[in-house]
């Protein structure tokens, strides 16, 4: 692939990280909620929370990036209703992205618990204490999330229908071992 067919390397990179942190938060947090309450179940929560701030900013740090670096153009052969798709897909995924976490923190501020990331900066509650709409936020955090692994599977599904039937250059083109190199003067 042209390094003009390609995500930067630096776009690849955020890609795959946000979404290592999102399956560890996810799986962490399908696995810590029944668990009964201890010290090692506050400690996964913890973990869970510093999950989703550091994949919060990530995020940030991916839209600034994908504002400022145009993503590589379209295939000219994938039909335009398909691009339509991907397009908003796209929007939907960085809106769920956005959202999950600060739902979580809500969910948080309105339980009354905490939010301190890496067990060093306290962050400041976003609401006051009121446990009918911690409820609330917590059943809103839980089908956010849960529809995002529905559409991350639809995502997944695309990218490999691209790969193995289509036969284009749409998954090949986030897969940072089939990167262009760069001379001293390409974008990372």
């Amino acid at each position: 692939m042209r390094p003009q067919e390609s995500y930067t390397r630096t776009a690849i990179a955020l890609h795959w990280l946000i979404f290592a942190l999102i399956a560890a938060g996810f799986a962490l947090g399908i696995y810590m909620v029944d668990l009964p309450f201890s010290p090692l179940k506050l400690k996964y929560f913890a973990w869970h929370k510093w999950l989703g701030i550091t994949v919060f900013a990530l995020v940030l740090a991916r839209i600034g990036w994908r504002l400022m670096h145009r993503p590589p153009p379209d295939d000219a052969i994938i039909p335009p209703w398909q691009r339509s798709v991907a397009r908003a897909m796209h929007v939907v995924l960085y809106a769920l992205i956005v959202v999950i976490p600060l739902t979580g923190w809500l969910y948080s501020s309105a339980a009354g618990v905490p939010t301190v990331y890496l067990s060093v900066m306290r962050l400041p509650a976003l609401l006051v204490k009121d446990f009918a709409l911690a409820e609330l936020l917590k059943s809103v955090h839980v089908i956010l999330n849960y529809t995002l692994l529905v559409l991350v599977a639809f995502h997944s599904v695309a990218a490999w229908q691209h790969h193995f039937i289509a036969r284009n250059n749409v998954l090949r083109r986030m897969l940072p071992w089939t990167h262009p190199r760069r001379g001293n003067n390409g974008n990372a």
